[in-house]
Formats: C-alpha cells, sequence, structure tokens
C-alpha cells in the first residue's frame, strides 16, 4: 500500500466518521435514540436494525423505524412482553421488510427473548460464549455460520465495541476494537480492490479479513475507524 493511499484513507475515515453526517442517512440513527438509555435497549434496537440492514438506506431505516413504533419505544420491555409472538406470527411468512417475513421476525424475537431470560445483558451472553473474536461468539449465539462475512453482525458489533463514540456506542466494555472484523458490503468491497487492499472484490470472510488486517496498518488497534473511509467515500461517490 502507497503513502498517498494510506493518506487519502486517514483524510476521508476523519471526514466520515461524523455523527451529524451519520444520523442524516443511516440506519444507526434509529439505536442513536437508546445510546443515553438502558444498554438492553441499545442492545435490541441496534441488533434489530443491522438485521435489517440491506437493500435501499433510506428503506432501512423506514423499517427499522416502523419496528421501533411497533415496540412502544422500549425494545427490552417488549421483548420481555412476548407481545411479538402476536405481532410477528410464527405461521405469517408475509414480508415486514423485502425477504425478511414475520415468521423470520419471531425467530429473531424468540432468540432475543432466550437470551435475557437467561443473561442481564446481551454483551454477557456472548461474553460466555467460547471464540476467538466477538465475531465468532455473537455468530454462535445466533447460530450463523462463523465462515461468511456476515456484513450485519459486523455493523452491530462495531457500532457496539468502537469506543471513540462519535458515531459508534461502544457500550460493550468487554471486547477491544482491535478485534472487529470490517462489515464487508458492495462499497466497502469495491473501494478495496479500487485502492488495492485485496486482488478482488469477493464477498467472502477471507476478503473481510485481508481489508481489516490491511485496515490495521493504518488505524492500529481499529481497523473498523477504516469502515468509515471506505464505506463512506464509497457511498457519496457512488
Amino acid at each position: 500500500m502507497t503513502t498517498e493511499t494510506e493518506q487519502k484513507l486517514i483524510a476521508w475515515a476523519r471526514q466520515y466518521n461524523n455523527r451529524a453526517l451519520f444520523l442524516q442517512n443511516d440506519p444507526v440513527q434509529v439505536p442513536n435514540h437508546y445510546r443515553n438509555g438502558r444498554l438492553q435497549d441499545l442492545e435490541i434496537s441496534a441488533f434489530l436494525t443491522s438485521y435489517l440492514s440491506f437493500g435501499n438506506r433510506k428503506q432501512i431505516v423506514k423499517s427499522a423505524l416502523r419496528l421501533d413504533e411497533i415496540m412502544n419505544h422500549s425494545p427490552y420491555d417488549y421483548v420481555l412482553s412476548k407481545r411479538w409472538e402476536k405481532d410477528f406470527s410464527s405461521d405469517n411468512t408475509a414480508s415486514f421488510y423485502r425477504t425478511v417475513s414475520h415468521q423470520a421476525m419471531n425467530a429473531l424475537f424468540q432468540r432475543l427473548s432466550d437470551i435475557y431470560t437467561h443473561h442481564k445483558t446481551m454483551e454477557e451472553a456472548c461474553f460466555t460464549i467460547q471464540g476467538d473474536r466477538p465475531f465468532n461468539k455473537i455468530c454462535t449465539l445466533f447460530g450463523v455460520s462463523d465462515k461468511s462475512p456476515q456484513k450485519k453482525i459486523n455493523m452491530f458489533l462495531r457500532w457496539m465495541v468502537r469506543t471513540d463514540g462519535i458515531v459508534d456506542f461502544g457500550a460493550w466494555k468487554c471486547f477491544n476494537p482491535k478485534d472487529l472484523i470490517i462489515p464487508l458490503d458492495t462499497h466497502v468491497a469495491q473501494m478495496a480492490e479500487k485502492l488495492g487492499l485485496v486482488k478482488s472484490k469477493s464477498y467472502s470472510l477471507k476478503t473481510a479479513l485481508t481489508i481489516t488486517d490491511a485496515l490495521a496498518n493504518i488505524f492500529p488497534g481499529d481497523p473498523c475507524l477504516g469502515d468509515f473511509a471506505l464505506f463512506g467515500y464509497g457511498v457519496e461517490n457512488d
């Protein structure tokens, strides 16, 4: 990687790691409502918002806000109340958002209910699971593969673990930002290939790890700061 590329990434990270800028358009604006409230509310809102984060960003925000309204702006109480069993029936295959059905939402709420029945917080639940990174732990917790890039999960972890408090919340104290993996989406993959961080823009865990390792050389101890550079610049110049 050239010095010029490094300087570009540092400048872009500084430019796009901007709360006012992100709160205008990014799905992070939804869990941001819970930034200074109960950790459980923030965890649930952030996880559900990340779960819905695919497709057009305006539509993601619209659907996440609709879900927040259904939860009566109290995600933790909603999960514990089990009102979701009626709102998202287990036999309802109709779409809630794009390919996410009411049935799929029911299964997700069931998983959340199980977590908060046995643990005080999602952070505590993750911490008790064996794994090399928070990524492996949370994949185990939600029963998904840790062999794929899992962009949504890594975005959620970036929100919860990164500690600068500008856009990301830094609410989880048991994990270190150095162990995060970059959320691999179209803009990140394209920019990483264009800048020579990877040889191809394949959407694999190996690619995500390669990009993360390259960014760790520029942002020691905080590779996902580079996500703002790649994603922010990529979106604005798409």
